[in-house]
């Protein structure tokens, strides 16, 4: 049960100032994907293919086993962006969230064990999954060639809540700063709870499912 507000440092304030508005290329998918997250959300991205976002400026990132990001959803604001890839569940907090997290874990008592829970900050990057098509003014990207499999495949993150525009991804990122409802805890504080909780419950019936060695 989440008590009291652990002492954390404030996170780090999202930028103001918009990014310019990068042209898309026609025939370039990859500048189309670059330039939806640039243009419409605001988002910066890196040079390179496939195209990746840039963390800890806009938001963080908790990577956790999509078991645990399932029953964590719940945490979760409606408009709060999730993605997965693979058997990882990706979920935005926001930015500063990840410096907060091992202080979260500790005063939770969470800190001594060892927890599938990982946190992307600043200065990292992550891939970024293909906007959803006909979602706001994402690009049309129907009808493009298949990536080249012996490459890097873009979109191999897919969204299962998709970010949106206009402010409202931001103020619906888990946060220190912001309170949640029923006992005063901020939502970023409750959100580690239940995902250290499930990511304990998935390793523990991994290791049960592990066979017995002999020697």
């Amino acid at each position: 049960m989440v008590g009291s507000v652990p002492p954390a440092a404030r996170s780090a304030a999202a930028p103001t100032v918009p990014l310019p508005r990068r042209p898309l290329g026609p025939d370039a998918p990859a500048d189309r994907i670059r330039g939806w997250y640039e243009n419409e959300l605001g988002w910066a991205t890196v040079p390179g293919e496939p195209v990746r976002l840039s963390v800890g400026e806009r938001f963080d990132v908790l990577d956790v086993p999509a078991e645990a990001g399932l029953a964590a959803l719940r945490r979760l604001a409606p408009a709060s962006p999730v993605a997965v890839l693979g058997d990882r569940m990706r979920l935005l907090v926001a930015a500063g969230g990840a410096q907060e997290l091992p202080g979260i874990l500790a005063w939770l008592e969470w800190g001594a064990l060892p927890l599938d829970l990982r946190a992307i900050g600043a200065g990292g990057l992550v891939e970024a999954p293909l906007p959803p098509s006909g979602f706001g003014s994402a690009p049309d990207l129907e009808g493009e060639p298949a990536p080249d499999p012996t490459g890097p495949v873009q979109g191999a993150a897919v969204w299962l809540r998709p970010p949106v525009g206009g402010g409202e991804t931001q103020a619906s990122l888990p946060a220190m700063s912001a309170l949640g409802g029923g006992g005063g805890a901020p939502d970023l504080v409750r959100l580690v709870d239940t995902l250290a909780t499930h990511c304990h419950r998935v390793r523990l019936r991994r290791a049960s499912a592990q066979p017995l060695a002999f020697s």
